[in-house]
Formats: C-alpha cells, structure tokens, sequence
C-alpha cells in the first residue's frame, strides 16, 4: 500500500511539471492560466464544514476556477468523489442549461447530487441514488453570470452565447486538471439535461478538435444527453404536435400552426398567425407544468405566478434564434435552494463568500436567459462529427416532458438517417418497464416512461441504473 502511495504521489507530479509547460490562449473567448504563476492547493477547495451535511466517507471540494485572467473571469464547481474507489472510477461532467440556470442548483442539489436540500431550504439530506455511487461526479456553474460563477469585466456579460460558454468551459477543463492532477488523463465524460443539449456537444466537439495536440488531451469518452435541446426546427415541430398529442391545445391551433408557421426560416416570427397561435400554446401550458404534465405545480408560493410559470424569450423579429422556454424545474425545491445557498455560513464553506459579505444566488440568472447573445440553430452536424469520432453517444427523454419532448428528440434523431443496430423495444428496472430504447450506428436513445423534463427527480432509481449501463457501454436489460 506505501509504495502504491508513493506511485500515485509520483505520478501526480509528472502530471503537474507536464501540465505546467501549457501557456495557451483558448480560441477568442477562453484561457489557460499561465501556468507558471498556478498554486496548486487543493486542500483549499476541501469541503469540511457544509451546515447540516449528512455523514459520508467521501471528500468534495468546492470553490473558483479562472477562465480568463485578463477579465477575470471564474467559474464556481463542486466536485464530489466517488462513494468508494474514486481512483477507479471515470470523471463526470454535469451541465444543466436555460441558458441561465444552475447545474448546482438543479443536478447537484435536485437531481443527482449526493446531498439534497431538505424542506424550506432548512438542511441537507442524502441522496440514496446519487450518481457518485458509480462516478467522480463534477458539477459547473457556467456561463459567468449563473450562480456563483462571476466576470469582474461588466461587458463578459453582454456577449454571452454558445461559443463563449463552450471555449470558458474548456479552459475550466484545464485549469481543474491543474488542482486535481490525477483526474488528467482519467475516462471523462460530459452529461447534462435540457439546454445543455447544446452545451455538452459544443464542449465535446471542442475538446476532439483540441485533442490534436497532445499536450492538450482530454480522455473524452462519450457523452449524454436528457431531453436536450439538439435543432430548433425539429424542437418546436416537436413541442407543437405533442402539445397537439397529448390534449394541451384544440385542433384547430394544430392546424394553425401547421399552415402558418415555417421553423426553418428566420422570419417564423413575422407572421401574425403563427405568433398567435404558438402564443395560445403557451397559455394553455401556462395552466400546468410544461416540463411534467401529469404532475401538480407548486400553488402555495405566491412568487410562482411571477417567476415559474412559462418563461419564453419570443422575439418577433428577424432575428434568426428561435424562441427559448426556461428549462424548469419544481418551483417549491428551487425556492429551498435558494434559501439554502444565500445562508453566510453555506457560501463561507463552499468557498465563495467570507460569510460576511455574502453573493447574491439565484437557481437561474433572468438576465442572462433573456439575453443570450449567441445559439446554435442546430447541433446535428457535431452529432455527426462525435459519431464518427467513436464517442459513446447516448440521448434519453422522459415521456411526459412537454417543453423539449421525446417527439422533439425523436424527429432531431431522424433527421440525422442512422441506420438501426436494435430495434425499438421496452427496458426493466425492478421487472417494470422503465422506457423504450432504440440503438443506432453510433447512438443509442431511450426514453423514460412516466418521466418529466428533469428525469432523475421522478425516476431516480431508474435513472441511476441507466447511468451505471452508459458508463458501462452495456444496454439496459431488455428482459424482466
């Protein structure tokens, strides 16, 4: 065992005098620290003082990244170890989207994190079905602006959009790699949910195209994806006729909207009729929650008519981005949330504030969901670019999401012509079906029966299991 230390030890320095030769601008947006000038203090970033954390016998860290020192730009992460053998086991990126909302906020603290925040925000307790039973799990608030995340440059906050996500998210990659050496050359992968579904595959696809220099390689291994958004055309033809499907709107603002509205061209919005109609659509989700349809909304919080219902950025212009819908989530837990991280003794243990001047959190930052600057119309051709690269691809829905729907996703996967290895058929958990999945050459979907937007919060177990069979690269059981 001493002498396994001593390895581990050895190794660990290798890495870091290898990673200490990178001084690398990172496209137009994102920097690598000039790394003669990094401390690697790792032990700084330790979390041991969380309020009402439950016991565990893994360590996690939170604190700052730099992404660009010139602007000061830096990137809030908490990264939980895995419950046993982290040095055996693969890195996990978690990204949620809006554009806007916090993967610490939502993954971390409501979905698939360890340690859950309890009602009215009051403490935490333990996730049975965290994804650190199977992975390093590595939560990122990202782009500057969402949670604790952060520019000391105002006009950062005026040219926020894809690209600038992806390349920040990048140099973050490398300069974490610099505090936690052994994770360099560790099997990593990038999941996330919802907006993401842009995020994750503009991060992967930078990544293959940065690996060409080796003193720059990331051992990028797949991705996955839950209802994400992928190609705005197919997403809103998706919305629109599960909406229809599924008893949300008449026939008749069906039929509009089919006449009227063309998603594939910049000027959709200029037509009366369809704005119209895609506006009653709206309304009439207004009513429920457009993110878990068979669930009910959070009615007690007064703040909900205000903030949670249907959020929509629906610029009738000649702009060529498509509206977007705040990825959303319970308002009940993301109010708890709230109360939780604004506490001065959480924020002093997590490593963002002294616990006297403490930072305004909010889950997801309004300002940035309406002013995003820069999207992608479509992320299909990276698809296709990930695809032949060999990644491990895989795309999940829950069935009862109406805001980016498994008809979305299943009309986004057509389109991209993939010829099928396995046909569609039912997936068990517990001897219940848990969804239906289907394989492709290079991708593999699956959806998740009687699941919303954010699957992991209704199906955790279900989802756990699935995770565990991604990692794995083995299908999910097909029998009872």
């Amino acid at each position: 065992m001493a002498l396994k230390m001593k390895l581990m030890s050895l190794l660990n320095i290798v890495i870091t005098v290898l990673l200490s030769k990178q001084i690398t601008v990172v496209a137009r947006h994102g920097q690598l620290s000039n790394k003669k000038d990094v401390k690697v203090h790792i032990s700084d970033d330790l979390v041991t003082d969380l309020p009402d954390q439950p016991n565990v016998e893994f360590q996690h860290y939170a604190g700052y990244v730099t992404v660009n020192e010139n602007n000061g730009r830096s990137l809030f992460y908490w990264f939980y170890e895995a419950r046993t053998l982290p040095d055996e086991k693969p890195l996990v990126l978690w990204l949620n989207g809006g554009p806007g909302c916090s993967s610490v906020g939502y993954g971390a603290t409501q979905e698939i994190g360890p340690f859950k925040v309890s009602t009215h925000g009051n403490g935490l307790q333990l996730n049975p079905y965290s994804w650190n039973r199977e992975a390093n799990m590595l939560f990122l608030e990202s782009p500057v602006g969402v949670g604790f995340s952060y520019s000391n440059t105002t006009s950062d906050y005026d040219n926020l959009g894809d690209d600038l996500a992806a390349n920040d998210a990048y140099a973050f990659l490398h300069n974490w790699f610099l505090k936690f050496p052994s994770y360099k050359n560790r099997t990593f992968y990038i999941a996330g949910e919802s907006y993401a579904g842009k995020y994750v595959p503009e991060l992967a696809g930078l990544i293959q195209e940065k690996n060409k220099d080796p003193f720059l390689f990331i051992n990028l291994k797949g991705i996955l994806l839950g209802n994400p958004e992928t190609d705005d055309a197919e997403d809103w033809k998706g919305m629109i006729d599960y909406a229809w499907s599924h008893a949300v709107v008449s026939d008749e603002t069906h039929k509009t909207i089919r006449e009227s509205c063309d998603f594939n061209s910049n000027n959709t919005w200029s037509n009366d009729l369809c704005s119209q109609a895609v506006d009653e659509v709206m309304r009439q989700y207004n009513e429920i929650d457009i993110y878990s349809l068979y669930t009910s909304v959070c009615i007690t919080n007064s703040a909900y008519s205000e903030n949670k219902r249907t959020q929509y950025a629906f610029k009738k212009s000649t702009s060529n981005m498509m509206p977007r819908i705040m990825g959303g989530y319970d308002p009940c837990l993301d109010d708890y949330a709230k109360s939780y991280y604004n506490k001065p003794e959480v924020q002093k243990a997590l490593h963002v504030s002294d616990g006297h001047q403490i930072k305004n959190w909010s889950i997801c930052n309004m300002d940035i969901f309406y002013g995003w600057a820069q999207s992608k119309v479509s992320v299909l051709p990276i698809y296709k670019k990930l695809i032949d690269a060999k990644l491990r691809i895989w795309v999940y829905s829950g069935d009862t999401d109406g805001r980016v729907p498994v008809l979305s996703t299943r009309y986004c996967l057509k389109s991209l012509g993939l010829s099928i290895t396995r046909s569609w058929r039912p997936w068990y958990h517990q001897k219940q079906v848990a969804g239906w999945i289907q394989e492709y050459v290079g991708l593999t979907f699956a959806t998740f029966r009687g699941a919303g937007h954010a699957v992991p919060i209704l199906k955790p177990s279900e989802s756990l299991a699935f995770f565990t069979s991604f990692l794995r690269g083995e299908s999910p059981p097909s029998q009872r």
